[in-house]
């Protein structure tokens, strides 16, 4: 091997370290500003990198074999197939998108916070280890995505791509687990009859309006070029920003009234 080509090896180690950093970077100072926005009894660092790590390696790891079980037998569905078909060039695609990917992925980003409810001692730690959570999640699922547009577009590409992620997707992914786990914070602190399951199908609702839109931005570049495209980024990036400022003064809003009972 030349010289030549352990250099443009290691441009390419180094290249794919940023990535890494970049990936992660933003969701762990998502991760910080959320918890930090509580100014009493905020939650323990400890147990704020482990709900991380949760979402970056086992809520990843759980969505995945779920989703693909999942569209497995959707497609064993012929019925289900064809009516898609009927209407979508990439049937599959769309079902995992807006159907599948949403009730797993939020599952499992929430069976995090559920097996470590004991530990909620406020309904806004829900919020806040739920968004934990997600955001765990997003880092890797910006990795992910970040080496797929290395490979085909280089650093550049990788990086703005993840750019962009992270002030979408990461705070899609924030927000709607954060509403799974306000649901859990409920259940664990008043009792049975407070439910946590409407909560995670708003977690799911929100997940699959997001990829509704992403995928409908598709749909514009292809009518409209860049401008359709760029129109429903901003929309998507909007309803993200949106959704996660609601989740915020959510937070201050519990925080400010301690001891508050339904």
């Amino acid at each position: 091997m030349d010289l030549g080509s352990l250099a443009f090896q290691g441009t390419e180690v180094a290249e794919l370290s940023v990535l890494v950093l970049f990936s992660f970077l933003p969701p762990v100072l998502w991760v910080i500003w959320i918890r930090n926005t509580e100014k009493y009894g905020r939650e323990p660092w400890g147990m704020i990198v482990g709900m991380f790590m949760w979402g970056a390696i086992f809520a990843v790891i759980i969505g995945a074999l779920l989703s693909l079980i999942v569209l497995v037998l959707f497609e064993a569905a012929t019925p289900v197939e064809q009516v898609l078909a009927q209407r979508f060039t990439d049937p599959a695609t769309i079902l995992l998108a807006l159907v599948i990917a949403p009730f797993t992925e939020e599952f499992a980003k929430a069976f995090g916070v559920l097996r470590r409810s004991f530990v909620i001692r406020e309904p806004e730690d829900g919020f806040v280890y739920g968004a934990t959570s997600g955001l765990g999640f997003s880092a890797t699922e910006n990795l992910l995505y970040g080496v797929a547009a290395f490979v085909t577009g280089g650093i550049t590409a990788s990086l703005v791509l993840v750019a962009v992620r992270s002030i979408s997707s990461s705070f899609l992914h924030a927000s709607a687990t954060s509403v799974t786990g306000y649901g859990i914070a409920r259940h664990r602190l008043w009792g049975p009859r407070f439910h946590a399951f409407p909560w995670y199908l708003a977690a799911v609702a929100m997940h699959s309006s997001f990829n509704a839109l992403a995928s409908f931005g598709v749909v514009l570049e292809n009518q409209y070029g860049p401008a359709g495209a760029l129109l429903v980024l901003a929309a998507a990036i909007i309803f993200a920003l949106v959704a996660i400022s609601i989740v915020r003064g959510k937070i201050m809003e519990h925080d400010a009234r301690q001891g508050w009972v339904p």
